[in-house]
């Protein structure tokens, strides 16, 4: 299996600390040694790199570390090759335009069946069922809303029914951004960890470093990190549960949805 990482802030962030943990985990501390990438994203544009070598060991990897890119919204990969060769094409995350937004995904798991899945015309380049998947999703958006991006409620839950529909093919967990809202969906591992002030002090458990929050942030700021496991050992982080939906903008969620509630969307966000 891969591991994903994302990012929503209410003020471009670093993502500097969280990436140092997932780095080791791409060969070092953990197997997934078959590539890795980030996207960040700036307003309506984006920044991606990737490299089809482990991430401990990739110079790339060791740039985007100490280069404190500022973004409010990132997402990031590291792969163990199931579906698809080890190469820069099946590096994830993978980037499509739509309803002129640069969209940006990244999965973990593995799906049976995914070869029937009818993309329109968002053809996938590679061969992984992660991108297929991708493609698919893509456009079932925009055959559902053929007049262009609809209000948030209407969009979010089309997405959840849609990712509902891919978890019947197997092991689905992914990370979905326009840059502006920051989605992620949960099979089995994910998680997510909300900073706000007071802020302190937090560890990684893949590499021994410790930074104070409340020395690198102002009162005001709001980041929430999403992972497939916990990246630091003393904080407390919230696990996701099966086919729930998180919505994160500003690093707040403004919409959620399981498999045994209904949608939650949070009145001020309306």
């Amino acid at each position: 299996m891969c591991e994903l990482l994302g990012m929503s802030a209410n003020v471009p962030t670093d993502i500097c600390f969280s990436f140092t943990g997932l780095m080791q985990r791409g060969g070092n501390t953990g197997p997934h040694c078959d590539g890795w990438g980030i996207t960040f994203y700036n307003g309506k544009g984006y920044q991606n790199f990737k490299d089809p070598s482990p991430s401990c060991a990739s110079r790339i990897a060791q740039l985007v570390q100490q280069y404190p890119i500022k973004s409010c919204a990132v997402i990031s990969h590291i792969r163990q090759a199931n579906r698809g060769e080890v190469s820069l094409v099946n590096t994830h995350p993978f980037t499509r335009e739509l309803w002129g937004h640069y969209w940006t995904f990244a999965h973990n798991g593995q799906l049976t069946g995914y070869d029937t899945l009818d993309t329109g015309r968002f053809e996938p380049v590679g061969d992984t069922d992660s991108e297929r998947a991708f493609c698919w999703l893509l456009s079932q958006l925009e055959t559902s809303f053929p007049g262009g991006r609809p209000e948030p409620e209407k969009l979010y839950a089309k997405l959840a029914a849609c990712c509902d529909e891919l978890r019947q093919l197997g092991v689905y967990n992914m990370l979905l951004s326009d840059g502006f809202v920051v989605a992620t969906y949960c099979t089995n591992n994910l998680y997510w960890i909300t900073r706000r002030a007071p802020f302190g002090k937090a560890s990684l458990i893949d590499e021994e470093v410790t930074i104070d929050f409340q020395q690198e942030t102002t009162p005001n700021d709001v980041v929430t990190v999403i992972a497939t496991q916990p990246l630091t050992n003393n904080e407390q982080w919230t696990r996701m549960l099966m086919g729930e939906l998180c919505v994160f903008k500003h690093g707040e969620v403004v919409y959620r949805k399981d498999g045994s509630a209904h949608p939650v969307v949070p009145p001020t966000q309306k």
